[in-house]
Order: C-alpha cells, then sequence, then structure tokens
C-alpha cells in the first residue's frame, strides 16, 4: 500500500482478522523501523488501540555472511518474526525507542532549528572567506560593514573585485544576513521563555542555569532533550542514552576497550563534551574537575581528551541528580540564571 493510506491500512487490518477467523476487538501488535516518518504513525496506532512499537534499526539482528539477500519482502519477514519472538517473551530481541509526546516533540524544534540555523551561517561564512581568499583578498569579518569594505577591497594588482565575483559576494552576504536575523530572533524568543513561562521545563532550565559553567544552549538542550520527557532509573540507563557507555571486547584472551558506544543522542554528546571543558575551567574546585586533574592532569593531549569524554558521563550523572533529585554536585559553585539570561560575558558559557 502507499505511504500514508491510513484507510487503507485499517481496511487490511480488518481483512486480516477475518481470514484469520478472529474477531474484530482482537489485539493488534504492529512495529516499524524509526526513521524519516518520524513518530506521527505510532501516536496514530496507539490511539485506535494497536499496541505498536518504533524499532532502532541499528539492532535488529542480521546475517553475518559477507553477502546476503536483502529486499523489502525479506525484510517485513524479519520484522514480523522479531515482532512474534519480542512479545512472546524475549525483551532483549531488539532496542524499542522511546517516544516523546507531540507536545515533548514539538519543544524540541526551537533549539534544533537554531542549531541548523548556525550551522548553515557558517558554511554561508565560510564560502565568502574561501571566495576572497581565492583572489588574495580578507575581511576581518562578515558582517554590516561587509559591503562597503568589498567595494574598496583591491586585488594584487590594484584592481576592483571582479563583477559576476562581487555579485555573489553580495549574494552569499544577503543569505547570511537573513540567517543572522533569524538566529538573533530565536535566541530572543528563547531568553523570553526563561524569563517568564512558569512551565516545569523552564523551571529546570533555570536550575542548570544557577551553575557555574553551564549556560543557555546546555541548560535549554539537556532539558529539552533529555531531563523534561525522559525517566531513568538508575546511572547507568542515563550515560546509556547519549551513547557515552563503555564497550568493552573479550573474545577468548583478546580483551580491549572499543570507546564509548556513540550509540545515543549525537546532540547531546557533542553539549556534553564542551560542557565538560567549561566546568573544568569554571569549577575548578569541584570535586569532579580535581578527579580530572589528578587522573589525566599530567598527561598528554589524547590522555586529556580521553578524560574529558569521562568528566562528560560524570557531569550528566551529576546535573540528572541535580534536577530530579536536588543533590548538589559536590564542590560546585552556584550563580544566578537572570546574568546569564540578560548576555552577561562572565558567565555565559556553553
Amino acid at each position: 500500500m502507499r505511504a500514508r493510506e491510513l484507510p487503507l491500512l485499517h481496511a487490511e487490518i480488518g481483512k486480516a482478522k477475518k481470514r484469520f477467523g478472529l474477531p474484530a476487538e482482537a489485539a493488534v501488535k504492529s512495529c516499524y523501523e524509526a526513521g524519516r516518518d518520524g513518530f506521527w504513525l505510532h501516536h496514530h496506532l496507539s490511539a485506535c488501540g494497536v499496541a505498536n512499537s518504533v524499532v532502532d534499526s541499528a539492532s535488529i539482528e542480521v546475517n553475518r555472511r559477507q553477502r546476503r539477500a536483502k529486499t523489502d519482502r525479506l525484510d517485513a519477514g524479519k520484522l514480523v518474526n522479531l515482532l512474534l519472538r519480542y512479545h512472546g517473551g524475549e525483551n532483549k530481541v531488539w532496542c524499542v525507542v522511546r517516544v516523546p509526546s507531540a507536545a515533548a516533540e514539538d519543544a524540541r524544534q526551537l533549539h534544533r532549528e537554531l542549531e541548523e540555523l548556525k550551522e548553515e551561517r557558517t558554511a554561508h561564512g565560510n564560502r565568502i572567506k574561501g571566495l576572497l581568499a581565492g583572489h588574495g583578498l580578507s575581511m576581518p569579518a562578515v558582517d554590516k560593514g561587509f559591503v562597503q569594505g568589498l567595494a574598496a577591497a583591491r586585488l594584487w594588482d590594484g584592481s576592483a573585485v571582479p563583477e559576476d565575483l562581487h555579485r555573489r559576494l553580495l549574494r552569499e552576504h544577503e543569505r547570511w544576513q537573513v540567517l543572522e536575523r533569524q538566529i538573533k530572533d530565536l535566541e530572543n524568543e528563547r531568553r523570553q521563555r526563561i524569563r517568564r513561562d512558569d512551565t516545569a521545563h523552564v523551571e529546570k532550565v533555570r536550575s542548570l542555569l544557577g551553575l557555574w559553567g553551564v549556560g543557555l544552549n546546555g541548560a535549554w538542550l539537556l532539558v529539552y532533550e533529555l531531563f523534561g520527557w525522559r525517566r531513568f532509573d538508575n546511572r547507568k540507563q542515563v550515560g546509556g542514552c547519549v551513547g557515552l557507555t563503555p564497550t568493552p571486547y573479550q573474545s577468548g584472551d583478546s580483551r580491549r576497550e572499543q570507546g564509548i558506544s556513540r550509540a545515543g543522542n549525537r546532540r547531546l554528546r557533542r553539549m556534553l563534551v564542551e560542557l565538560a571543558w567549561c566546568w573544568l575551567r569554571w569549577q575548578p574546585d569541584s570535586d569532579l574537575s580535581r578527579w580530572y586533574q589528578r587522573r589525566f592532569g599530567a598527561g598528554n593531549g589524547r590522555s586529556r581528551k580521553v578524560g574529558v569524554v569521562a568528566v562528560a558521563r560524570k557531569l550528566l550523572i551529576a546535573l540528572w541528580k541535580y534536577v530530579e533529585q536536588g543533590e548538589m554536585p559536590a564542590g560546585a559553585r552556584l550563580a544566578t540564571w537572570q546574568g546569564k539570561v540578560k548576555g552577561c560575558p562572565k558567565v555565559a558559557v556553553a
């Protein structure tokens, strides 16, 4: 059937029940792989009484032969087989995705759009600098004065910038300005929410902003990607959610560490590494920073980078306990979230 044909889907479910001689109220269990379609289908099936599971495609077992047949029919048959085993009691046959509510999913749009806009702005800025460098030119910054600076720029022989290149650079700068304006609008909207909203999510953001070394980007991302809607039973689940857990390899006499799993949320993992560096700088007297200095402070650059990943995992667990249980990170200093929202450069870190 074609995608998004919901009436046809329910008609096929009714035909299947009739073919197998099942009553109309018989339970229906289904699954599909997490991907581009998101979670709207899961919400629809759940609302219709279907026990649906969204599965991490990387966790589905496959044949380890070098060459294996793969078709949509074979994949569907494999999913049905695993679905039977899963509901038969094999809970570890695959990994089921924790589906956020529609409200929680919508709340993640602001910071994700902001992140994408910043990446696009960086790309346009780098493209402008690359085009200028190809003709022996450079600009101190891509800002409002770029147009005047470009008009006054001269090549190595004293001639003006070529006409077509000049027009292209102006168009690139216009796109850069649009992105710059949209980024500022989203950042202002985020600040206004932190100042005025009284929701539980914003309260958690303010709580994290009350720690030195945690800024707007880090606090907002941690809450709306993790602490705002996920519930954890222990520290292992917290670390595993962002892929910061170790992956040992043992076979006979061979034993080695393969590093972190990287199986979780990449946005959080990247931000936590930045937060770990900020924590070491702004919280030097905390127990976590002192542990890092004792363990990795005297090492080379590679060992310090490995150590900061360990700090990121420990910091995530400490922040989780601080937000959920009110347990203050040992030796940490407090700040005021109002100063960070106003853009105070002294405490506005990652």
